[in-house]
């Protein structure tokens, strides 16, 4: 009998990509772009300024003959400079506070250690038990209710790690309720991702790509709103199709046997029996009031990793004493460490691919536009290639080169900051309406992050939900494919309509 292929770990697939990346080294010469400083107003009227790259001032490093250097990448480098052996670390430790990869590895584990806490008191269980008695049967409204709310969410502040701490929530929740972790997904992820794609005020990606575009921020949001409308209504319908699809039969689900250990820990807490206390009560408004403190410190003060990190931990807490004081779940003092430690342990393997991940943008140069790097010289000849064509085939390709660059720069403000400066000079010389190369890099980004391996946020909510990169790469490419053709769509219609 032939051994069945067995596809690899997403550890072992960021590892061969990075050596397809060192070998990319010795092949592309670096180059660099001069880098001069703009300034913008924020949907709230701030005025922000941030360096960009020069359109046309493109150069390749040269030596003393001429010749464009090549840099080829080391198996291993010492010093703090980047070799392959060395990625893991580098990408672990690079960035800062504020963002990948260290900031958002830290966002991770203190948000999963948060509601590690919370998940100990019981009180979502509890809850979802009471609502199930409740709406006798009508259970299923939640889907589309949070597949909406999480939309918006996306829409509106860029909702993305944020999702982490729900789906540790959501997804044991949908699978109490017969369906299976990949319905999870969907209404805790993928719909937040079809916000970002489609928003219309993002201060995270569409108002930043705007910005430096040279074009009002929140210009064009009529056209936007109708294609949220649009991408969050087709996300519903499908949710719900393969929501009662997989409630009719369980088995079809790629996730049956990984969803096993959810369906397992809720008969061993018999959480049919369990009753809604006083305590669950107070544990779920804590929640629902830490989640309305983030939404207006994201929305009217710009909080950020560390802010919303904090505003999870203060949460996680406050749940904890909560659940000591009415002995939830026969809770202690020491319950509250135990369940944070547990939490965060659960998504260390996330919190690794992050930084592996980062790893492969390392031995490509990194994403500084004045330094020379081989990421430089891709964009270039992109920029380059792009020019001389029609405006709608242009515009096509630019949303295809768009989608492809999020999978080595997954951050949607520093997608921006790096491409936008070249695609909108580009896209007048090529009669693309600046909105529309906004238009490209915003549903480029936010569609991709759906899929690529080197998105930290997916990356966690897969481990939350137990089911490994490739198989939901398999189920995901579906969806992905009708994404991007009704993406090229709006794209190509922008163009036609000269959307401004």
């Amino acid at each position: 009998m032939k051994n069945k292929f067995k596809m690899p770990d997403t550890y072992i697939i960021i590892f061969f990509v990075v050596l397809a990346a060192a070998l990319f080294t010795y092949v592309v010469p670096v180059g660099k772009f001069d880098l001069k400083k703009i300034t913008y107003l924020t949907e709230l009227g701030e005025t922000k300024s941030r360096e960009v790259p020069v359109a046309g001032s493109f150069s390749y490093e040269l030596t003393k003959t001429g010749e464009p250097v090549r840099k080829g990448v080391p198996f291993f480098a010492s010093g703090g400079e980047i070799g392959v052996s060395n990625y893991v670390f580098e990408g672990l430790v690079s960035g800062d506070k504020w963002g990948t990869a260290v900031g958002i590895i830290a966002f991770i584990l203190i948000t999963g250690g948060s509601f590690g806490i919370i998940l100990k008191t019981k009180a979502v269980e509890a809850g979802l038990m009471g609502m199930i008695k409740r709406t006798k049967g009508t259970e299923y409204l939640l889907l589309p209710l949070v597949f909406v709310l999480f939309s918006l969410g996306g829409a509106v502040f860029g909702m993305g790690e944020e999702a982490i701490p729900f789906a540790m929530i959501l997804i044991p929740i949908v699978v109490g309720m017969g369906y299976d972790a990949i319905t999870g997904i969907l209404i805790c992820y993928i719909s937040t991702q079809i916000g970002f794609a489609t928003s219309w005020m993002n201060p995270f990606s569409v108002g930043i790509a705007q910005g430096v575009a040279g074009i009002p921020v929140l210009s064009g949001a009529g056209f936007r709103i109708g294609m949220w409308i649009f991408f969050t209504s087709l996300g519903v319908v499908y949710t719900l199709y393969y929501a009662n699809k997989i409630k009719k039969n369980p088995e079809l689900s790629i996730s049956y046997e990984s969803d096993q250990y959810f369906r397992d820990d809720f008969k061993k807490d018999n959480v049919e029996d369990l009753p809604f206390k006083i305590g669950h009560k107070l544990v779920l408004l804590t929640v629902v009031l830490g989640i309305a403190w983030i939404i207006y410190g994201v929305v009217w003060h710009g909080y950020y990793l560390p802010e919303i990190a904090t505003q999870f931990l203060i949460m996680g807490v406050v749940a904890g004493i909560i659940g000591v004081i009415f002995k939830l779940n026969n809770m202690n003092i020491n319950d509250i460490g135990i369940s944070f430690r547990k939490g965060a342990e659960d998504l260390i393997g996330a919190a690794m691919v992050v930084g592996m991940a980062k790893g492969i943008v390392l031995v490509l140069g990194g994403t500084d536009p004045g330094v020379p790097t081989v990421l430089n010289t891709v964009l270039n000849w992109v920029a380059t290639g792009l020019s001389g064509m029609h405006a709608t085939v242009s515009a096509f390709f630019m949303y295809v080169f768009q989608s492809i660059f999020n999978f080595f720069v997954v951050s949607g403000s520093g997608q921006a900051a790096l491409t936008m400066p070249m695609m909108a000079p580009l896209s007048d010389l090529v009669g693309v309406p600046r909105q529309v190369s906004v238009l490209a890099f915003q549903l480029g980004d936010g569609f991709t992050n759906m899929i690529v391996p080197t998105s930290g946020i997916l990356m966690a909510i897969l481990g939350i939900a137990k089911i490994s990169w490739v198989k939901w790469a398999k189920y995901q490419i579906k969806m992905q494919l009708v994404l991007f053709v009704l993406g090229s769509m709006f794209v190509v219609g922008g163009v036609l309509i000269n959307f401004q």
